[in-house]
């Protein structure tokens, strides 16, 4: 193709791309470096020469923003490269009206916006485009985190149980109570004996001296 073509791409591409003939998938994908990167384009409507151009938009639309050719599928070529393109790590594959541009070890460089485009007589159509970022480690989803309550810790102060029945106290202070009057009562009769046979002695004694 004519690099007056190109131009022509360029400047019309802004006006053009939004077409919904050309569907393009993923709208944006982030991969690692040195992984394989598939860009899909399903064309709607058969294109009229059978060719699905693969462009690069490395920068944001701007004035100094431009586009690269990087290849096209066609139907008795097969892959056709543009300059200065690494065809070892760029193929286009098509499976009906299936596109698909593969990028294989990827680099921080190759990020950028692909598009896929169709030339027409004397219309171009363009995809919405793929946006590519390469990274060298991949951004990791933040884990929500969860917020601990505080559980407030109640004391609980033993219960206390009164127990029912006699204390210990009382079952060992009962049985010295008992034998203390048991021998109080011995001491007294003992007493009381002693002091009736006295008196049973006495009055022998006077009877006897009369």
């Amino acid at each position: 193709m004519q690099p007056r073509l190109w131009l022509l791409v360029a400047a019309q591409l802004a006006a053009l791309r939004d077409s919904s003939a050309l569907v393009q998938t993923p709208a944006s994908l982030t991969a690692q470096t040195n992984r394989t990167v598939m860009l899909s384009c399903e064309a709607k409507t058969p294109p009229t020469n059978s060719r699905i151009y693969w462009l690069r938009q490395r920068l944001a639309p701007s004035a100094n923003s431009h586009y690269e050719f990087l290849a096209f599928w066609d139907l008795t070529k097969g892959t056709v490269y543009g300059k200065e393109v690494e065809q070892e790590r760029l193929t286009v594959l098509r499976d009906s009206s299936r596109y698909t541009l593969s990028l294989q070890s990827v680099k921080p460089s190759d990020s950028g916006v692909y598009f896929c485009m169709t030339v027409g007589n004397p219309d171009l159509t363009f995809g919405k485009g793929t946006q590519l970022s390469v990274v060298d480690v991949l951004p990791t989803t933040p884990q929500p985190t969860k917020k601990t309550t505080l559980r407030k810790k109640v004391l609980r102060w033993p219960n206390l149980v009164t127990r029912k029945g006699p204390s210990c106290a009382l079952l060992i202070v009962g049985p010295l109570v008992a034998v203390v009057l048991v021998l109080l009562v011995s001491l007294g009769v003992a007493i009381h004996l002693h002091c009736l046979q006295r008196r049973a002695r006495l009055h022998l004694l006077k009877q006897f001296y009369k």
